[in-house]
């Protein structure tokens, strides 16, 4: 972080609105952007650059459909290694990053140490990803998959709060 870093407490209405609408657009001009959350362009430009520097705001992408870019099936797929050492969890960290299908990967607490969303084409494009990928990954001891039938909500914007009075 920057020198000048911010902390949660430290955002104010302001800033969640200038958070809000970049969620939204981060194409936004910051004109646009100035207009949007009446201030004036170079007070808005000092906040983003604030935020930013802080590390609040961290780069900028374009969506792609998933389904358009030609993989409309999500697959969860949890894992369960043969050792949790810290050299394995590693080991299985870094090989699993290479996997260009692997969207997600969470180390869990619970049955299995891992739980990653694997985005494919097809029920048959996900066997070549589970045999070819999946169980020669590092460790691998149980791989359990469970295709989304449908996706109920997704989203991107986080919900940028108040903090709480008192909250330390």
């Amino acid at each position: 972080m920057a020198a000048d870093s911010i902390t949660y407490r430290d955002i104010d209405r302001t800033d969640r609105r200038i958070l809000h609408e970049l969620q939204l657009d981060a194409s936004l001009s910051n004109t646009a952007l100035a207009e949007r959350v009446s201030l004036s362009e170079s007070a808005c430009l000092r906040r983003v650059r604030r935020l930013t520097d802080a590390g609040l705001l961290i780069g900028t992408v374009g969506l792609v459909d998933q389904t358009l870019a030609g993989y409309p099936d999500n697959v969860f797929v949890a894992i369960t290694l043969m050792s949790q050492q810290q050299g394995d969890l590693e080991r299985f960290e870094s090989a699993v990053r290479d996997l260009p299908e692997v969207m997600e990967c969470y180390l869990m607490s619970g049955d299995a140490d891992y739980l990653l969303r694997v985005i494919v084409a097809d029920a048959r494009d996900y066997e070549r990803v589970h045999s070819q990928h999946l169980t020669r990954l590092p460790g691998v001891a149980r791989v359990q998959s469970n295709f989304a039938l449908r996706t109920v909500i997704k989203k991107t914007e986080l919900p940028i709060r108040q903090p709480r009075q008192g909250a330390r």
